[in-house]
Order: C-alpha cells, then sequence, then structure tokens
C-alpha cells in the first residue's frame, strides 16, 4: 500500500539520524513518529478501552432505585431529606451500597407571576412530565398548589380503591388522612386555543387522591406552616415500595 510505502522510505531515511541520537531526543523522534503516522489507530484504540473501562466502572458501581419521590413546591432541610430518602433504606433493610433512594427537589409549579419561583416553573413542569413518562416518579410530596396540579392531570391515583384492593390494613390506617381533590376527565382547552370566543367547561370528578401528612412523625420534624400531602403516581412500577414508604412515614 501506498502508506507503506511512505513509511519504509521515512524509516530508510530516518534510520541514520536516528543512529545519531541519544537519550531524550530519541524518545521525543520515536514519540513524535508514533504521532505522525500512528495517530488514528492510537486515538481509536484509546476510546476503545475508555468505553471498555467506563462499561467495567458502570457495571461495579451500579445501583438500584427503590423509589422515586418529589419535593414540589417544598423545601426541606438536610436531615429531613436524609430521613425521608437515605434512611429509608436502612429501615427496609436495603444494602445502600447497591440501593439508592432518588428524591428531586427543587420543583415548584406557580401560577403566580409575582411569586420568586415563577421563573422555575417551566422547567419543573417539563421535569416532573419526563419523570412521570418515563417511570422514574413514584410519590410526591407537595403544597395545595402542587397537590391541585398534580390532580387536575390526573397523575395521581385513587387512594381508596388502590389501597383497599392491594392493602387493605394500610388502608383502614391512612383513611382518616386521605384528602379529596378533583380530577379533570374531559374539557375543551384546545378549543380554546383555536377560538377566542369559546367558553371554558370541563367534565371534573372527585376522589381521595393524597394524603394529609400532617399526622406523620417525619413531617411534623420539618416544621411546615402550610399542609404537605402526598400524591401516588399512577404509573408507578414500584407499588409494594410505595406501600413500605407509607408505612414508613406513619411510623
Amino acid at each position: 500500500m501506498l502508506s507503506d510505502q511512505i513509511t519504509k522510505k521515512y524509516l530508510s531515511e530516518a534510520r541514520p539520524f536516528m543512529q545519531n541520537l541519544r537519550g531524550r531526543a530519541k524518545l521525543q523522534f520515536c514519540l513524535q513518529y508514533l504521532w505522525d503516522y500512528y495517530k488514528l489507530p492510537l486515538a481509536a484504540a484509546a476510546i476503545a478501552l475508555y468505553i471498555a473501562l467506563y462499561a467495567v466502572y458502570c457495571r461495579f458501581t451500579h445501583k438500584d432505585t427503590a423509589l422515586y419521590a418529589a419535593l414540589v413546591n417544598v423545601a426541606a432541610g438536610e436531615t429531613l431529606t436524609e430521613e425521608l430518602s437515605s434512611r429509608f433504606l436502612t429501615a427496609q433493610n436495603l444494602d445502600t451500597n447497591t440501593n439508592t433512594f432518588r428524591l428531586y427537589s427543587g420543583l415548584y409549579l406557580t401560577d403566580d407571576e409575582n411569586s420568586i419561583y415563577h421563573e422555575y416553573t417551566y422547567a419543573s413542569r417539563l421535569k416532573i412530565l419526563a419523570t412521570i413518562d418515563a417511570e422514574q416518579l413514584d410519590v410526591a410530596l407537595m403544597d395545595k398548589k402542587a397537590f391541585d396540579a398534580f390532580s387536575q392531570n390526573g397523575y395521581l391515583y385513587n387512594l381508596d380503591e388502590l389501597l383497599a384492593e392491594e392493602v387493605p390494613e394500610l388502608h383502614q390506617q391512612l383513611a382518616p388522612y386521605f384528602v379529596t381533590n378533583t380530577v379533570i376527565l374531559e374539557d375543551n382547552s384546545e378549543d380554546l386555543l383555536l377560538d377566542d370566543a369559546a367558553v371554558y367547561h370541563a367534565e371534573t370528578a372527585a376522589y381521595p387522591l393524597g394524603l394529609d401528612l400532617s399526622a406523620s412523625p417525619l413531617i411534623q420534624k420539618g416544621g411546615f406552616q402550610e399542609t404537605v400531602y402526598l400524591g401516588i403516581i399512577k404509573n408507578s412500577p414500584r407499588m409494594h415500595t410505595v406501600f413500605d414508604y407509607l408505612e414508613y412515614l406513619f411510623i
């Protein structure tokens, strides 16, 4: 091949020059030669080695996510955040070296343009939608505004039906803390975008979609001025862990 011919010619011409080099100068010459003629194969080998090492690293450092939760319009201190997340794993005797608890924070939903959190609303909505769509959100702890938004959009389970069917004893224990809210079953919001003269109307229903966490010992430690609600996301694939989390909160 032409490249082989060029390499042989280069070596034949460079050999007498190399023979006169010693030590560091010879090393530099050899390294320059390798770079000039083998940089692409070397780069490819380096990339392949990086990918292989990264795959090994991920394999040995991977952790299973036991539960995904979100704090929406709710701010928790460092101690409470730990109690709401990693300490749940300890309470369930789960190895924290192989399991993790993902708690999303810094999420805010508000329609008040004067609120200091209003600028975060759009990004928060996108993140909430993305996590729900990816089945990476199981429960949400939130204030009344966020609870209304989650309820109206149909994100939350009917707790009366869910708990009564799956965990009757837990249903009986938590029933006094059920909070009813409104879900929009159908509306004409799309028509409003096309016709300014259209009048908004919606078909709604009311179900127990949340839990009032005021009686939770952990939430009481947070010293919240307003009620904190918990809702269970409809498409959660970790429902049995969700039930364990509810028990944990009300221990």
